[in-house]
């Protein structure tokens, strides 16, 4: 067995061994900047800190509370990382998507991973919700670098379909439940920390990305590896450098995330309501 298998599993098993006699999650999600607050609301709920569970990094960025939840929403069981942590915190890609990982080996088999971006297209306004159609890697790195472990995926991994189609099917219909104008895009991570430049902003939406930002590509790589199912969904906090003549902050990130919160909230219920019955015969 790889090193990189004992790990994960030994993280696997440091979950499992924190959740209730017999539950057993099947969905996963990573909440992004601010949005951390759908997992206060889940039913049943058990707070694991990342500082308890072994390989977990801690993120130090404001609006990543650093805790692992378990919990039920609509009958359906979850586990939903409160933050993440960033390559540009100075952690390697693989400890990136170390958490990641023992979600999948934990029994997350589908993913939902969401991030707050910056709008390209100046039709967006901060606020929106973007389902994420595919994305381009602008980090020049990957979590998949160096010697592969076989015993966790493939060494060449396919990412013709890096985000499901049918999960992507799920949440459109899931907005047109809620009445909710939800858009599909292409998001660009970048390295971070400063935001991108007006021209970096020109070459990414040149390139075909409607949306950019700091996170999410390294853990839907490493997802795809191991075989799940991803989702990917951006909350638009702000319109990228150079689209308007203000000035970008994290604050405003922040703050968008907390005023979209029950839009957003409503639309994870939602959208795993609807896994809860992909999974029923």
């Amino acid at each position: 067995m790889s090193a990189l298998r004992e790990a994960i599993d030994a993280a696997a098993q440091q979950i499992r061994a924190r959740l209730p006699a017999g539950a057993a999650p099947t969905v996963g999600l990573v909440l992004g900047s601010g949005l951390g607050g759908w997992a206060d609301d889940l039913a049943d709920r058990v707070v694991i800190p990342y500082r308890a569970l072994p390989g977990f990094p801690t993120s130090l960025v404001a609006g990543h509370a650093g805790n692992l939840v378990y919990g039920r929403s609509g009958g359906v069981e979850v586990l939903a990382m409160q933050g993440r942590v960033h390559y540009y915190e100075g952690h390697d890609l693989p400890q990136v998507v170390f958490p990641v990982r023992a979600l999948i080996a934990a029994g997350c088999s589908r993913l939902i991973i969401t991030n707050a971006a910056g709008g390209t297209d100046p039709r967006m306004v901060p606020g929106d919700l973007v389902i994420l159609a595919d994305h381009i890697n602008l980090l020049a790195n990957s979590p998949l670098r160096g010697l592969n472990a076989d015993d966790v995926g493939p060494r060449f991994p396919d990412m013709s379909e890096a985000y499901d189609l049918k999960m992507r099917m799920l949440a459109a219909e899931a907005g047109v439940d809620l009445g909710l104008a939800l858009r599909d895009g292409v998001y660009a991570c970048f390295f971070g920390p400063a935001y991108e430049t007006p021209a970096e902003v020109r070459m990414a939406r040149a390139l075909g990305a409607d949306l950019v930002g700091m996170s999410t590509v390294p853990e839907v790589i490493a997802a795809r590896h191991m075989g799940a199912r991803v989702l990917g969904i951006s909350c638009v906090t702000n319109l990228a450098a150079g689209i308007t003549r203000e000035k970008l902050s994290h604050a405003e990130v922040t703050e968008t995330a907390a005023r979209v919160r029950e839009t957003f909230t409503r639309l994870i219920d939602r959208i795993v309501e609807k896994l809860g019955q992909e999974e029923r015969p």
